[in-house]
């Protein structure tokens, strides 16, 4: 299976050039801003960078950093310690560093600033309720809370966080950058933020004190293999000491609500500090079809090569469950077994063992493309007419013979619509593969997400319908080509 979604990549992507600088980010705004300031130092001096962002969290980024899929990417200290190295108890600096040495990990300097997690309400709520701590929330278990997912499941997130205060309240999971808007519409009344973000202004929020010293200290650094060049993690190591929190809610703030691109804002940081050979980065005068119509095809391929895949695996399978009938259900149960797992499940289990990027996703997609052909194969060909079977068995045919110039033929028209529906499908569960570093139109949604911008969430989602529509229409018009009329006739009717 690997070699053939290897062949069929090649056909469809081009060849990455061993020079390739490959710079990963997590989904949030910070994130994609430090990654660019990364890349950005990296082709200034010559490198080639290949951008990785839109991974799905911590935890996608650390597989893909020692899988070899990425080089580096930003991360925090007290993230590397408690979500990865699963610590128990704080440690300095210099103790992190030594145990990551011991898996062949390091992080630079760190960039300046600390990105704690912390609890933020409204000021008016604040000063209604007189909440200053994370201990006053003890006294008022009617409060609603909204944390992102990856808070609500980390050691050093909510469940330890409860313990260690004595919080009762039963929280609901939902998108960081979705939370901000959600406590301005008074849907909930406290979220978990980063203390650098750019909204914490905007909406007017308190942060309430870490009076127990709960989160250890999130120091942005590099994390990146031991075995990276020495100059590579020189040039990386540039952003050490030069970052302020307040640099950071600034930049933050820039992306949010001046509507600048990530791309800029890292040009800006870049010639504040007078880093050598400083290229000027202007992304504003890309037009909407530029910006679309890569994401664009390489969402197409990646279907395209998924769909195929599923065809040429599913119809052969649904005919020897026709011969072999005995095999049916099994087949078919284990099918819909995989059709059941959720999408962004099925693409997290990939990354074991296929690591992120373009084939973790097609072999996803190919996973859920099946069932719909093979289904509608099997079907189709158990419910040709039996009589017109004893005509063909009559009249000498053999069972080869009876399958290809009497069953197939007939099969066709439910077997096409088995494919338009596995089309369809794999067009939005694509959009889901940008968390795993695919690309396609899902990098506008996932983006658009982390910023709560409806308009990158539409340049992704918009595209993504038209196709689906556009596959329908052309599936028609294919039946009407290759299915005979009477058999159109048939269906109309």
């Amino acid at each position: 299976m690997k070699s053939i979604l290897i062949i069929f990549y090649l056909l469809f992507f081009s060849i990455s050039q061993s020079q390739t600088i490959k710079v990963g980010a997590k989904h949030f705004n910070e994130g994609y801003i430090l990654s660019e300031i990364i890349s950005q130092l990296l082709e200034n001096e010559g490198y080639k960078v290949e951008r990785k962002f839109n991974l799905g969290g911590t935890l996608v980024c650390y597989e893909a950093l020692i899988n070899g899929e990425i080089e580096v990417y930003p991360e925090y200290t007290g993230t590397i310690s408690e979500a990865i190295l699963k610590q128990k108890e704080k440690i300095s600096f210099d103790e992190l560093k030594n145990k990551l040495n011991d898996l062949n990990l390091e992080i630079s300097n760190e960039y300046g600033f600390n990105n704690t997690y912390a609890f933020a309400v409204k000021n008016e709520l604040a000063e209604l309720l007189n909440l200053n701590s994370i201990s006053d929330l003890r006294d008022h278990s009617e409060l609603k809370f909204g944390l992102s997912y990856e808070f609500l499941n980390r050691e050093d997130g909510w469940k330890n966080l409860a313990k260690e205060y004595g919080l009762s309240q039963k929280p609901v999971g939902l998108e960081h950058g979705l939370a901000y808007q959600a406590l301005d519409d008074k849907q909930i009344d406290l979220t978990d933020v980063y203390s650098t973000d750019g909204e914490i202004p905007k909406y007017d929020l308190k942060i309430l004190a870490d009076d127990k010293n709960y989160f250890p200290k999130y120091y942005a650094v590099s994390f990146y293999r031991s075995n990276l060049d020495q100059k590579i993690k020189t040039i990386v190591g540039k952003i050490a000491g030069k970052i302020t929190e307040s640099d950071m809610q600034g930049m933050n703030e820039e992306v949010l609500y001046e509507n600048k691109s990530f791309a800029g804002v890292a040009s800006d940081f870049i010639t504040r500090n007078n880093f050598k050979g400083t290229i000027i980065y202007d992304a504003g005068d890309e037009s909407l079809f530029s910006q679309i119509m890569p994401k664009l095809i390489q969402h197409l391929k990646i279907t395209l090569v998924a769909l195929m895949l599923a065809i040429i695996v599913a119809i052969p399978v649904g005919v020897l469950i026709y011969i072999y009938s005995s095999l049916s259900k099994p087949v078919l149960y284990a099918a819909g077994l995989l059709q059941t797992i959720p999408s962004i499940a099925l693409l997290a289990f990939m990354i074991p063992l296929f690591g992120i990027g373009v084939v973790p996703a097609i072999i996803a997609l190919f996973l859920y493309g099946l069932l719909p052909i093979l289904r509608n194969t099997t079907i189709a060909l158990f419910s040709v007419d039996p009589l017109l079977k004893e005509v063909a068995s009559g009249i000498g045919l053999t069972r080869y013979q009876k399958l290809r110039y009497i069953e197939l033929p007939l099969a066709v028209p439910t077997i096409l619509a088995g494919i338009r529906t596995s089309a369809v499908i794999n067009i939005g569960t694509a959009t889901l593969a940008a968390f795993i570093g695919a690309g396609g139109l899902g990098e506008f949604i996932v983006t658009g997400l982390a910023l709560n911008n409806t308009k990158l969430i539409l340049m992704g989602a918009i595209p993504a319908a038209l196709l689906a529509i556009f596959t329908e229409v052309f599936f028609e018009i294919l039946e009407r080509m290759i299915v005979p009329k009477h058999l159109q006739r048939k269906i109309s009717n």
